[in-house]
């Protein structure tokens, strides 16, 4: 089947969409204002060496110092990774490497996060289409995604073939190499050779700190990674743009080019395409399908659990017969979504329980054919003792969600509230508390409208008989800005 992907671009954020028969399967969004540092080089200034913790304070020209460790220093971890097993002899203290005013090269591999500072590590590696080059390396890995030994054999010959006598570096060998022409792979190793002679020679030419190379933009990597022999199309609704993207396949991916095309209907690209109304879709709990079933998925902070209802779908010859078509569907959906959503970690799939095994083992088959078009890396156990499928699936990006939504401010993401009668009676306590500590004339109640009604009616006996016991009038005022859990006591 073939897949057509879309990129939808502005000068705020782009956004990617990958198509397969017209259903969107996968989104990637990248915000100008919060583009990841994972992956960029650095010439970088020691700031602070601080022996105590083994680490010290890089300043890379960002608001705060990044963070660099001792075990994230190449030469500690090559002399650790060929020391004898047996060997006693300690690390190289990290004063004894870096002092303070020192320039070194350094590359992002976490983004900085709340307080902390983005962590570094002298180990560079760039990664290319096919490739990904280790200049301090001299090893050839391949991806463990590459499974037949012979191919990785060919692979490895290749590479060894193309290195020539005298130059350094290894190579990691991307799943992408698979069906690469030697021509293809020729073709990254001199891009990635000549983009690390280049960034060699920006050192020697600019003062630290200073960034020296930075990731590709969104757009060039999906023609990097995300495109297949099964791509039909990229379009991109941006003539600027455009021009950089088929410079990129020009200059990159020659074979890509002839399918990159710019989109200039006057309908919005992912309007045209039910993008858009797909991403809604996707940040909801509720995914209805097709039988009249439907699935829940709720996304936590340890795992995401999935539930499969049959809803209103009566169909089947019998009970059975419901419940396993509504499962064989659910198990598309939920692999689809997975990928839509971009979610990862442990995910629970609570399918609705079957009696038969052959049913089961049908559904599980099926799960993971399904799971079997995700790009990104996962893993699936059997039906447990309690009827539930344990998934596992690598996260390589923030969930869908987590990047175009935030927290509630009013239920503060627990997705309830506190009843408007909760809070009259919290009320009422802590009216009695400050009774007990102060001596004012009057107390007065600031809350939402539905508290205040509920005082006025359902509680207006309980706020008359708290106004008898602290022997002070308490008077009422509607806080239009208030949510329903917000309140005030005005000693007056």
């Amino acid at each position: 089947m073939t897949e057509d992907i879309l990129i939808n671009v502005t000068p705020q954020e782009t956004r990617v969409a990958v198509m397969l028969q017209g259903v969107v399967q996968e989104i990637h969004i990248e915000r100008s204002a919060s583009r990841g540092l994972v992956g960029n080089i650095y010439l970088g200034k020691v700031a602070r060496v601080l022996p105590g913790m083994q680490s010290a304070f890089i300043d890379i020209g960002l608001d705060r110092a990044a963070f660099l460790h001792v075990a994230d220093i190449w030469e500690v971890r090559h002399a650790h990774h060929n020391a004898p097993a047996n060997s006693a002899k300690p690390v190289k203290p990290i004063e004894h490497i870096l002092r303070e005013g020192q320039s070194v090269l350094v590359q992002v591999i976490k983004d900085p996060i709340g307080t902390k500072g983005a962590r570094l590590s002298t180990q560079v590696s760039i990664a290319g289409r096919m490739l990904v080059y280790l200049p301090q390396e001299t090893h050839i890995g391949i991806s463990q995604r590459i499974e037949s030994e012979a191919d990785r054999e060919v692979l490895r010959g290749k590479l060894q073939q193309m290195m020539n006598e005298g130059e350094t570096g290894g190579f990691i060998v991307r799943t992408m190499a698979e069906a690469a022409s030697d021509a293809d792979l020729e073709a990254d190793v001199n891009y990635l050779r000549k983009l690390w002679r280049d960034l060699v020679e920006q050192t020697k030419k600019v003062q630290a700190p200073a960034c020296l190379y930075q990731d590709l933009s969104l757009a060039q990597r999906v023609l990097r990674d995300l495109v297949t022999d099964s791509t039909a199309s990229i379009q991109i609704d941006s003539r600027e743009n455009f021009g950089k993207l088929t410079q990129f396949a020009r200059d990159y991916t020659p074979n890509v080019l002839s399918r990159v095309s710019l989109y200039s209907g006057e309908r919005p690209l992912f309007d045209l395409n039910g993008v858009e109304a797909e991403i809604e879709r996707a940040l909801g709990r509720r995914v209805d399908l097709k039988s009249g079933g439907y699935v829940i998925i709720d996304q936590t902070e340890a795992m995401t659990t999935v539930d499969v209802n049959t809803g209103g779908y009566v169909g089947g010859r019998n009970f059975d017969d419901t419940i396993f078509k509504t499962n064989l569907e659910a198990s598309q959906a939920i692999a689809r979504q997975l990928r839509l959503r971009n979610l990862g970690g442990i995910i629970i799939v609570d399918f609705i329980d079957m009696e038969l095994p052959e049913h089961k083992e049908s559904v599980l088959a099926e799960f993971n054919k399904a799971l079997s078009h995700d790009r990104t890396k996962v893993g699936v156990n059997g039906f447990t003792g309690l009827g539930l499928v344990e998934v596992t699936r690598k996260r390589t990006r923030e969930s869908l969600a987590h990047v175009l939504c935030e927290a509630c401010p009013v239920c503060a993401g627990r997705g309830e509230l506190k009843t408007a009668r909760t809070i009259c009676y919290e009320i009422l306590r802590e009216v009695t508390r400050e009774s007990r500590q102060f001596n004012p004339r009057e107390f007065r109640i600031l809350a939402s409208q539905a508290v205040i009604d509920m005082f006025l009616e359902e509680e207006s006996q309980s706020l008359a008989m708290l106004s008898d016991f602290v022997a002070k009038p308490v008077s009422l005022a509607v806080e239009n800005a208030y949510s329903q859990e917000q309140y005030d006591i005005i000693l007056m």
